[in-house]
């Protein structure tokens, strides 16, 4: 699955910050059920690359699997090694893009600027994610997306929620990378499934 096409089926990325490994396919299934189909496991969450190829190997057949917080390109290899598919990173590293691309997976660097956008375009990247979204505000997409070419999307990261969804689309916002709304440390499948239903609900809206 490409990330257009989960992006499709569902503009919400899910970013499992935090999770555990042992814990991760539970609450994948809970997230399917709502519909979203891009999964990312930040590396700054315990045994991370465990998590990936847990989530790779159940689910990759249904979703984008992949892994955030991407620093380096030797970080994009062990992704790629673990059976993900999607990278996704803070910041626009020109190696992590290069990389990323090189082994045919998914890019989504983050920027905030047109310098930083552009940049990453040049590059390859179709997939950019604006961050952290919050700080910058949907006026800012808008101007962002006025200087952008076609094919490019933007994902909105960062202190946004399904109240705030709907203005983030009106700005041109094609998805949404959702972290604490849907998951945090320690939390039960149920309580996930519960708030992937309210995120995807307004996503899609």
């Amino acid at each position: 699955m490409t990330l257009d096409e989960a992006l499709a089926a569902c503009p919400v990325v899910a970013i499992l910050r935090g999770i555990r490994p042992e814990e991760v396919e539970a609450h994948a299934e809970a997230l399917l059920a709502a519909g979203i189909r891009a999964l990312e496991t930040p590396l700054n969450s315990p045994s991370p690359l465990d998590s990936v190829a847990r989530l790779a190997r159940g689910f990759g057949d249904r979703a984008l699997v992949g892994a955030g917080t991407v620093l380096t390109a030797a970080e994009v290899e062990a992704v790629a090694a673990a059976g993900g598919r999607l990278v996704v990173s803070p910041d626009m590293n020109p190696e992590v893009v290069t990389r990323t691309l090189a082994l045919g997976l998914a890019s989504a660097p983050g920027v905030a600027t047109a310098t930083e956008a552009l940049a990453a375009v040049r590059l390859g990247a179709r997939h950019l994610k604006l961050f952290p979204a919050a700080t910058y505000g949907p006026g800012h997409l808008k101007q962002l997306s006025a200087v952008l070419p076609a094919g490019v999307s933007v994902l909105a990261v960062g202190g946004v929620g399904p109240a705030d969804m709907a203005a983030w689309k009106a700005a041109g916002a094609a998805g949404f990378g959702v972290g604490s709304e849907l998951y945090r440390p320690g939390q039960a499948p149920s309580v996930t499934a519960e708030k992937a239903r309210a995120v995807v609900a307004a996503a899609k809206g």
